[in-house]
């Protein structure tokens, strides 16, 4: 009788070391499951606000974007059209180049004489 007891009572020892066992490895599951969603709870509030930050950044960017465009067309629009001014070079020259901007070429058969239209010539 005594061994009957004896082997009762380890046995009952491991049952409840073995359900101890078990209890303390739900409670460390449920702590960690509790911290993972409290973490993903988070991560997900920070994303939805840089989102939101991110549509206004792209909405105002969209925006700036329009206008730079404008502003491209206009430097695009003078640097197609150049006038050239008589700042190093002689008048025929720059009669010249402002025919050539212009897509207006003076016939000329002889290119040592007066340009036609040359005023600095004719006097």
């Amino acid at each position: 009788m005594n061994r009957s007891r004896l082997l009762i009572a380890v046995m009952a020892l491991a049952a409840s070391t073995a359900t101890g066992w078990l209890a303390r490895g739900w409670f460390e599951d449920g702590q960690r499951l509790t911290t993972e969603r409290a973490v993903q709870q988070t991560i997900d509030a920070a994303l939805e606000r840089e989102s939101t930050i991110a549509r206004t950044v792209e909405a105002r960017l969209a925006e700036l974007e329009a206008n730079e465009r404008i502003i491209d067309r206009g430097i695009i629009h003078e640097i197609e059209k150049p006038i050239y001014r008589r700042v190093c070079l002689e008048p025929r020259l720059v009669r010249l180049l402002n025919d050539a901007a212009t897509g207006r070429a003076p016939i000329a058969a002889d290119t040592t004489g007066p340009l036609p239209g040359d005023s600095a010539a004719i006097d």
